[in-house]
């Protein structure tokens, strides 16, 4: 195997792509050696002295009549015992700053052992004691870390140890020469356990290097996945089986208020509509194709929420894909214009003439003196759906005409009562038919006028028609300010009627939709279009006190002379 060493570092390269978020990339690369594994077998080895030296103590203190250990040399066995341990616990600070270098230290720490166990042999009565044996897990330790040539040495040196010390003992009269073959066989086990150690070293090593690497390709793709799901233009957020949240990335954190993409709190105190949209999901079953609407926190934007289940649909963890409404909705602008565009060029040419022809036809024929009331009734008929039919290609052709805005600058109180004015005088109204209440400061909002005039008169139109209250009166409250989370300017207005019944709301912006049978149907559906061209956007709300509102919010003027800037 290749002896060169493998080690962990960590490599910041920043990607231009990420140039936005300011945050760099973390990408993780293998360089260096093996070092670190030799290492932390070499403070493996400290723990064992320790541990060793604590058995040896509790054997000496615990069995008093187990002559075999320390009970030639109480003393010196003490002394010996004790340094082992002291030895180790203080080296393993010396290994946990890998100093001296790793021969150095594999040395030092055989001599340790060889000294104090074979000084522990010795004053247990020698081989025969057993306590020699301690010696194998020295070699075998330091053969894992050093090369053939140091493994060998280790074994020769602690075989040596072994001699001296039964020769020592043999001299004394203490032991029969019979116990140097239990020597000569540990000697001829310490050099099998250093052989036999060396290829498990290099399988070792090998097994060490193929982990790391496995970790560094896991921890990459792990940093690469994060970068992507965090620098995606569409918005996720994966909820657990609690429905907490389990990851956000930067634009879902955006849409749901949240102040960092580590945030793992409850969905109940992100966004209520959203938790409540999660358990109804649930509870269906889990239809991985519905989607639902809620509004966001900052009480101005519509969102979209996609469903898709990860585990059980029900109990399990949920992925969540966000869409933002208005952004949705400029995408696809053009392609409605366009689609308008030939729609109402078909209209103007197929459609308006016959009906002017029919509806003047129906006058003249209203005229004749010998109708009767019957045929007078039909032709009233004729003349109420031509112009039924004309109001419709009319209100086509406007759709197709908002192929430019030109937003202007607008203080909307003030405007608020020149069209209130207007409109008064227009439909013949008096009294308090609307009520605007005072504000302490202006709001000033961005808008082509035009278009805020048609949408306002639209919606005040339909406040005549449907919002009437039990005693047949309408009234109008309007108000303005600003929506506390975003700061963007709003305008609602609310009328006294019975409201728009729940079954009806989610069809009371599309075309041709109407709960009566006066009317086009496009009224509303053209309001959302033209706060859509204007970066605004139109909600419906029911009224605590019972009517509609209708709730305008518009783009923050400042927020443009920022983006501006």
């Amino acid at each position: 195997m290749n002896n060169r060493s493998i080690t962990m570092r960590k490599s910041r390269n920043e990607d231009p792509t990420n140039a936005h978020s300011g945050e760099p990339t973390r990408l993780y690369s293998l360089m260096g050696d093996d070092a670190d594994l030799s290492w932390r077998l070499l403070q493996i080895l400290n723990g064992y002295r320790v541990v060793a030296s604590l058995i040896l103590l509790a054997l000496f203190f615990g069995v008093p009549d187990l002559a075999l250990v320390g009970g030639k040399d109480p003393l010196t066995f003490l002394s010996a015992a004790v340094a082992l341990g002291l030895l180790g616990a203080i080296n393993a600070g010396f290994v946990h700053r890998r100093w001296p270098g790793l021969g150095n230290q594999a040395a030092f720490q055989t001599l340790i052992d060889v000294a104090c166990i074979s000084t522990i042999a010795h004053t247990s009565g020698g081989v025969d004691s057993g306590l020699a044996n301690l010696l194998m897990v020295t070699v075998g330790g330091s053969s894992l870390v050093l090369r053939r040539r140091g493994a060998l040495l280790a074994a020769a040196v602690s075989t040596l140890a072994v001699l001296a010390q039964q020769a020592l003992i043999l001299a004394e009269g203490t032991a029969s020469s019979s116990s140097f073959v239990s020597a000569g066989l540990l000697g001829i086990l310490l050099f099998l356990v250093a052989l036999v150690a060396q290829p498990l070293a290099v399988r070792l090593r090998a097994s060490e290097a193929l982990a790391r690497q496995r970790g560094f390709d896991l921890a990459n793709l792990s940093q690469l996945n994060h970068y992507i799901i965090q620098n995606l233009r569409e918005s996720i957020l994966v909820l657990d089986q609690d429905d907490s949240i389990r990851l956000v990335n930067n634009s879902a954190a955006r849409l749901l208020g949240l102040p960092d993409t580590s945030s793992r709190a409850h969905l109940s105190l992100v966004s209520l509509e959203l938790l409540d949209l999660v358990r109804r999901w649930r509870k269906r079953g889990g239809n991985e194709s519905h989607s639902e609407q809620f509004m966001a926190p900052d009480k101005a934007t519509l969102i979209n929420a996609h469903f898709a289940a990860i585990d059980n649909p029900q109990t399990g963890a949920l992925l969540i894909f966000l869409e933002d409404s208005s952004l949705f909705a400029e995408k696809v602008q053009q392609s409605k214009l366009a689609s308008l565009g030939r729609l109402s060029a078909s209209i103007a040419h197929e459609i308006r003439n016959p009906v002017g022809a029919m509806s003047h036809a129906g006058q003249l024929l209203a005229e004749s003196p010998a109708l009767g009331p019957d045929e007078r009734r039909l032709t009233e008929i004729i003349h109420a759906n031509a112009n039924r039919v004309s109001n419709i290609v009319e209100n086509v052709l406007q759709l197709s005409r908002r192929d430019k805005t030109t937003p202007e600058r607008i203080n909307l109180e003030d405007w608020l009562g020149e069209f209130a004015s207007t409109f008064a005088k227009e439909m013949q109204l008096s009294g308090d038919w609307m009520k605007i209440p005072s504000v302490s400061s202006p709001t000033e909002i961005l808008m082509d006028p035009s278009h805020l005039e048609q949408v306002l008169w639209n919606l005040c139109e339909n406040a005549l028609k449907y919002g009437a209250g039990e005693d047949g009166r309408v009234q109008l409250k309007i108000r303005t300010g600003r929506v506390p989370n975003s700061g963007r300017p709003f305008l609602e207005i609310q009328d006294s009627g019975p409201g728009v019944p729940e079954a009806a709301r989610e069809q009371l912006f599309e075309p041709f939709f109407t709960a009566g049978q006066e009317g086009t149907g496009l009224g509303l559906f053209i309001c959302r279009e033209l706060c859509e061209c204007n970066r605004a956007t139109l909600i419906y709300l029911p009224a605590k006190d019972g009517g509609s509102i209708f709730r305008i919010i518009f783009t923050d003027p400042q927020r443009w002379d920022k983006q501006e800037q």
